[in-house]
Parts: structure tokens; sequence; C-alpha cells
């Protein structure tokens, strides 16, 4: 073998992750790792919930009045959530290593691997555009009874009062969440830690969802309520529960991929 390939095969960026096998019963674990990292991290942790909270009370002002582009945006808010979380994850990997959670350092934790991690947001956006314009259409070919409220849009979706408007809504949303699940899951704490290219993220993503369907559905239902439940309280639940997410998340990652020495260990 040549001093190069050497050197490619023992760059961690260089080779496909070993992906592990989990139970269901994983979920409860992450989430609790992840709300003793929250309270480990303290100020620092919730100084990213309170950006995704002015994130949301920003849209609303916005788009308060553009209901069905508000109903799309809000919803690709979840999308491009695991983006915004890399400083979360660098907060779980620094006290992983007996670091302090010190805010300041992971406010540019997204630089360390900057082309990848802006393929991959770039991505997310044109997924968020175009929801958000379905959300549109969906809106105006299928919900009745002239220009909705906000309180409309609720009632209409969670009530099944227009079963024909909430049945598209919830499978066209369903479709993009799916897919933006299914190629992010682990993409951005793989890219994060170990500077792996985003083609390459989405794919060891995409195997770690073929592998786990059962849990990792699970998983998305659960990451669904928890940022639900910040939904409902007007934002303000967004402080704890977007921290509490990203921290499981890296949690999530770490177990179901191997690390580089289990790696090394398996690879004949």
């Amino acid at each position: 073998m040549s001093k190069n390939n050497s050197a490619a095969a023992e760059n961690p960026a260089s080779r496909f992750p070993v992906i592990r096998n989990i139970e269901a019963t994983a979920i409860p674990r992450w989430l609790a790792a992840g709300w003793r990292d929250c309270r480990a991290a303290g100020l620092a942790s919730l100084f990213y919930g309170c950006c995704f909270a002015v994130a949301g009370w920003l849209m609303y002002f916005v788009f308060a009045k553009a209901y069905a582009l508000f109903a799309g945006l809000t919803t690709g808010f979840l999308l491009v959530g695991p983006f915004l979380a890399i400083g979360l994850y660098d907060l779980s990997r620094r006290m992983e290593r007996g670091e302090a959670p010190r805010l300041a350092p992971t406010l540019a934790a997204w630089r360390s691997n900057l082309p990848n991690v802006g393929l991959f947001a770039a991505l997310l956006t044109i997924v968020l555009l175009i929801w958000a314009r379905a959300s549109m259409v969906v809106f105006a070919l299928f919900f009745t009874g002239g220009l909705p409220g906000f309180a409309d849009v609720v009632h209409g979706v969670l009530t099944f009062e227009q079963p024909e408007f909430s049945l598209v809504y919830f499978a066209v949303g369903g479709f993009f969440a799916a897919f933006v699940f299914a190629i992010g899951a682990i993409s951005l704490p793989l890219m994060f830690d170990r500077k792996t290219d985003a083609i390459t993220a989405a794919i060891a993503s995409l195997v770690v969802c073929g592998r786990n369907p059962g849990p990792m559905l699970l998983w998305a239902g659960s990451i669904a309520l928890v940022v639900g439940i910040g939904f409902a309280t007007l934002f303000i639940g967004l402080i704890i529960a977007t921290p509490l997410v990203g921290h499981a998340t890296w949690h999530a990652y770490r177990e179901l991929v191997a690390d580089d020495e289990c790696a090394s260990a398996t690879t004949p």
C-alpha cells in the first residue's frame, strides 16, 4: 500500500463510518443524556434555545398575516434545526472530553468543516423553500372558507374538520420531513466530528435509517413531540426543547456510529 493510500486509510474523514444496530430502548437513554448535558452546560445551552425561540417569534411577526406561508416556514424551521444545533453538538463533545462547556468557542463550530456543512445547509434551504411553496399550493387548492386565521389553520389541521385538506397537508409535509430526517439524522454531527464530506454523511444517515427503521421512526416522532411542545407554548418552550433535542442527537450519533478505534478493530 502506498504512503498516500495509507494516510487516507488512517483519516477518519476518508472512510465510510461503521453503523451500529440499536433498539428502541436507546431513545430514552439519548433523551436522558441530552437532559444531563442541558443541565451541565447551563447558560451556554440555554443561549441556543433562546436563539431558536427568537427565530420562532420573528417568523410569527413577519408572517402573521400570511398564514399559509407561515405554516410552511414553521414546519421548515424543524427541517433546518440540525444545522442550527451544531453549537450544541460542540458543547456535548467538549463535556464528553472533560472540558468546560464554554459558549464562545462553540459559536463558530460550523467553521471546522465549512464547505460540506455549507453544502448540506444549502440543500436543507432548498427543501425548505420548496416545502414553503408546496404548503401555499395545498392551502390554495384544499382549504375552504376564505382566508384563514392562524387559529383556523391549527383547528383545521388538528381536528380534521376539513379532512381532504388535512390529509393532503400531512402527506406532503410528511414526505418532506421524512426525506430530510433520513439524510440528516446523523449527517451534521458526523460532518462536525469527523470532517466527513456531505455526500458520505448523507449516505451514512440513510444507512442508519435503513438498518434501524423502527427505532429511527420512533426517534423522529420523539423529536417532533418535544419540539412540537415548544411550538405549542408560543415558542417559549423551545428554550428548553431545542437544546434537549440537540444534545440528545449528539448522543444518538455517538451510539449509532462506531468510534474510530472500534471501526479499525473490526476492519479486516
